[in-house]
């Protein structure tokens, strides 16, 4: 990190013109999020009944050429809070939504939201027995499908414990215009929603800011996605700190929002942030990087949510004289490392960048509020940032605690459990159990631990270092290593599997890498069946780029395998004689690695 980076005096000052401006949006936000706890009566569902009242004939949701208003949308999300009531869904039940990025499933969320339902956000790119995990562990009283995963729903419905009659199906249209047909064992609400109220459902209790609003799937060490309790005081907190503190959208803003929905970014963040502005949405069903700045112009939009990868994606294209001619003045996420800030926002005329720093479970969230260079910004809830012993995977204690780092040094990030910055975990309290760190600084105390290696810039101020543990992060998602060790394990003529992060030339984040032990020689060994059953069984994110063959797998006292060492010596040829292998973009099987694949490789030849 350059000395630069640090956050000094005379840099929060020249920050303080425009802070004072904006100073009445920045508490007033800080207040919704503070207030938006334990019983109080809010919910998700307020923030779209507020904007719906105030701003009705504002256009809330774009995608393609497809529009709704305010009141258009939270008419709709009655109607089908309604039907869901009338098929026997009730306050505290769960749902699972399975959609790509659609109207129906912010309509959905909503419409749970509304009977005090809880919405479990599925992963639509996962497959077989993940997906049927996931899918267990919300006990859902019914399923939302849309048709584009009608097929994966079918694969694993057998296998999901599920009340009769508790498949909902919504077709690949606008089906508030247009039904279409359900298929077999599936009820259509679109096809009779007009046939229910538009006015908002009544309950027996009001939602409250500690009820679950939520679930977002997250990997975890256990290998298999872990449900995150979200609620709607997280979403508050959400809505008031990135909305009105940091994002500060109005009625004439859009945000062109290409990430998925099934992540706190895109669901919580962005969405937050329209919410706060009454602005528009433009949903994006998938990310395109050759489509992006041309739909960005066709649709007018001023602001955008990103991660890390989405941008270097956008920086790989190639120039153009019209990337600093665009309406975009403020972008949203995280992940933006230092290496391309300036770059990014110099080649695109960004005006701001509010990054960020948050996790679906955790208790500590940063915002760049001042719109500082190289920075996640500033936290008002309490956190340390200690030291962290990487060769031993524990952080340093001295005289029974652990020690907090100087300014400009990087440590573990800890987030201070108390009432206004609670840990709410998972579904598995034993998961939940794992995340706490007790008498940390003073007997008693118990602290949550992100897993994340951040530097303190100063200030209340950090900038992201790295993940650590069982996870690692790659092209915007979180991947078990333990999954795909479970994965990897299964496979025949595969004795021991150890699975890590390595990092590669001109990308962001970590690629997955497997040293595996092989029953056999290598060459009786189907490189080619290898790949396309971890194809199969894995997101596309989780699937291995390469391979190193070891016949001894290096483990500690206690048989943990250790990582730190492969890390170091990721895909070097020379760095020790196992042999490795690669899969090229493009590629079917994994092919041996040779020094001239090694350098095109480092030389940026291949786009990963």
């Amino acid at each position: 990190m350059s000395h630069a980076d640090l956050i000094t005096l005379p840099r929060l000052l020249s920050r303080l013109p425009r802070l004072l401006i904006d100073l009445p949006s920045i508490v007033k936000g800080l207040h919704i999020g503070n207030r938006s706890r334990g019983a109080y009566p809010v919910s998700l569902a307020s923030c779209v009944e507020t904007a719906a009242r105030e701003n009705p004939n504002g256009v809330a949701l774009i995608q393609g050429d497809e529009q709704l208003t305010y009141a258009q949308f939270d008419r709709w999300a009655n109607q089908l809070a309604h039907y869901l009531r009338a098929q026997g869904l009730r306050q505290g039940d769960s749902v699972a939504l399975m959609f790509e990025n659609r109207f129906e499933l912010l309509a959905s969320v909503v419409a749970c939201a509304k009977l005090g339902a809880v919405s479990a956000l599925i992963n639509s790119s996962q497959r077989g027995r993940v997906l049927a995990h996931s899918i267990g562990l919300a006990t859902p009283r019914m399923v939302l499908v849309g048709e584009e995963l009608m097929d994966a729903f079918r694969e694993v419905a057998d296998e999901v414990a599920l009340p009769a009659d508790a498949c909902h199906y919504f077709a690949d249209r606008p089906t508030w215009r247009d039904p279409g047909e359900a298929p077999a064992g599936c009820q259509h609400p679109a096809a009779m929603l007009h046939d229910y109220p538009v006015d908002v459902p009544l309950l027996e209790r009001a939602v409250r800011a500690d009820d679950p609003c939520f679930y977002i799937y997250t990997s975890g060490t256990t290998g298999l996605p872990k449900a995150v309790v979200f609620n709607h005081g997280r979403f508050m907190k959400g809505y008031g700190a990135f909305g009105f503190a940091a994002v500060r959208l109005g009625r004439e803003d859009r945000m062109y929002v290409s990430l998925p929905f099934y992540h706190a970014t895109a669901m919580v963040v962005c969405w937050g942030s329209v919410l706060a502005g009454q602005a528009a949405l433009i949903m994006v069903r998938k990310f395109s990087a050759s489509r992006f700045w041309d739909e960005v112009q066709q649709h007018r939009a001023t602001a955008f949510g990103y991660v890390g990868e989405l941008c270097r994606y956008l920086l790989d294209q190639p120039a153009r004289a019209s990337d600093a001619d665009n309406p975009i003045r403020v972008m949203v996420g995280n992940g933006l490392r230092p290496s391309i800030w300036q770059t990014f926002k110099q080649r695109f005329a960004i005006e701001r960048v509010v990054e960020l720093y948050a996790s679906s479970e955790g208790n500590i969230g940063f915002t760049n509020l001042l719109n500082l260079d190289n920075t996640v910004g500033f936290s008002p809830y309490p956190y340390a940032i200690v030291r962290y012993d990487q060769a031993s995977e524990a952080p340093l204690r001295e005289n029974g605690h652990l020690q907090r780092v100087a300014k400009g040094e990087a440590g573990l990030l800890l987030g201070k459990i108390t009432d206004k910055s609670p840990f709410h975990g998972y579904t598995n309290t034993h998961d939940t159990e794992r995340c706490i760190l007790r008498d940390v600084f003073e007997p008693g105390d118990a602290w949550f631990n992100t897993g994340d290696l951040m530097r303190d810039m100063g200030f209340r101020h950090a900038q992201f270092v790295d993940r650590l543990g069982d996870t690692f992060r790659w092209k915007g998602e979180n991947v078990s290593t333990t999954q795909v060790e479970a994965v990897l394990d299964g496979v025949a003529g595969i004795s021991e599997t150890v699975v890590y992060g390595v990092e590669v030339a001109n990308t962001n984040g970590r690629a997955g890498m497997a040293c595996i032990r092989l029953a056999g020689a290598p060459e009786s060994f189907d490189f080619q069946a290898l790949l396309a059953h971890l194809r199969q069984e894995l997101p596309a994110y989780a699937v291995p780029l390469f391979l190193r063959l070891s016949a001894h797998m290096e483990t500690t006292g206690t048989f943990k395998h250790k990582k730190a060492p492969l890390k170091e010596q990721g895909y070097d040829l020379e760095r020790g004689s196992d042999p490795l292998y690669a899969w090229l973009p493009g590629g079917d099987r994994y092919v041996l690695l040779t020094h001239e694949l090694h350098a095109a490789i480092a030389a940026g030849s291949y786009r990963y």
